[in-house]
């Protein structure tokens, strides 16, 4: 297989396999509708083969950081649609990420009485408010009701970007948020149908991506899960338990018929991810660059050795807005500046140089 060459996910069909990694970029107000500064930022970076929106929030509850974008209102809705129909203007496809943050927020960040959780245990240390660093606080662990509750917000959500023009939506249940917070035995200590055993903690999420499926077609959805990532408190440190909790997820989902699972580990060409794969029996994207910037010939070697169908890639498609003409051609790159990643303008957003012509 070639990097370079075209592949079909689902619905998409990518004109490379070169993915543009969701992103936290904070860059919509404290309204989270995304506006022309995002459309640009996007739609500059049309020539990947998908691209995969920042983490999207579903509901005023679930937003984790000031800036962050959401698909609630009318008015997000709306913005979304500008975005959309600009990247499909510059020949792109995307795909927007659904993020719940569960515990990984703050009453000041979401406006809200209260943050949610699967179990009432807060994150250590401090999170960034408009009012300065706090200490997290401790979550409402949500009801056996409220379950339901949280997963038809992810399904309007997923229906609100669909209305919106968008490709797609990826199920965010990776990096310490709500999804992977059900997943981990450290932040999920329930005893009803959502915890417990592996299987009993897969359940929910499975329950969840089976809603979006339906609503909007499986053939257009996808999740991201990080099996050990440990991000937000959710340590996952025994392999059996791992290896028993995300098996017993991919095997829920792999009749769905989802586009893709989209891995995010530090070894995805490793035993323990081409294990999960063969669970799924679709199209896997992969990403290792979370504690390292993924590299062209990274990238290329973990296609052409069939190890994953696709590659999700972050700092770099941050940096080089061409990143695919760039590595096409073996051309130099665009160094990220990580003082710019979160800031509220164009600087280090939509002001990376292309190419000369």
């Amino acid at each position: 297989m070639d990097l370079f060459a075209p592949v079909r996910l689902g619905d998409l069909e990518l004109a490379n396999r070169v993915v543009m990694a969701p992103l936290t970029r904070m860059r919509s107000g404290a309204d989270g509708v995304p506006g022309d500064l995002v459309a640009e930022h996007y739609s500059q970076r049309a020539g990947l083969g998908l691209i995969i929106t920042e983490g999207t929030y579903p509901s005023a509850e679930s937003r984790s950081y000031p800036g962050q974008p959401g698909i609630v209102t009318p008015e997000q809705v709306e913005g979304w649609r500008g975005v959309a129909k600009a990247v499909h203007g510059a020949g792109g496809l995307i795909v927007m990420q659904l993020m719940n943050g569960g515990r990984v927020s703050h009453t000041d960040i979401t406006g809200t009485d209260r943050i949610v959780a699967p179990s009432t245990i807060a994150i250590a240390g401090e999170v960034r408010t408009p009012a300065g660093a706090q200490p997290y606080p401790v979550p409402h662990a949500l009801s056996t009701e409220e379950l339901d509750t949280v997963r038809e917000e992810f399904v309007q959500a997923a229906r609100n970007a669909i209305e919106a023009g968008l490709d797609g939506v990826e199920l965010h249940a990776a990096n310490g948020y709500l999804l992977h917070q059900f997943l981990s035995p450290v932040s999920n200590v329930r005893d009803d149908r959502a915890g417990g055993s592996p299987e009993a903690r897969a359940s929910y999420v499975a329950e969840v991506v089976s809603a979006v499926a339906e609503a909007v077609g499986a053939a257009r959805v996808g999740i991201r899960i990080s099996p050990m990532n440990g991000a937000g408190d959710t340590a996952e440190t025994d392999e059996a338990d791992v290896r028993a909790t995300y098996e017993a997820l991919l095997d829920a989902l792999a009749p769905l018929g989802l586009a893709y699972v989209s891995i995010l580990h530090e070894d995805p060409a490793g035993a323990l991810v081409q294990d999960l794969r063969g669970h799924f029996g679709g199209k896997l994207i992969v990403n290792s660059g979370f504690g390292t910037v993924t590299t062209r010939d990274e990238a290329i070697a973990l296609v052409e050795h069939a190890h994953a169908d696709a590659v999700a890639v972050g700092r770099l498609a941050i940096a080089n807005p061409d990143l695919v003409e760039r590595w096409a051609g073996e051309h130099e790159e665009n160094t990220p500046n990580p003082a710019t990643f979160y800031g509220p303008g164009a600087e280090g957003y939509t002001d990376y140089p292309r190419l000369a012509s």
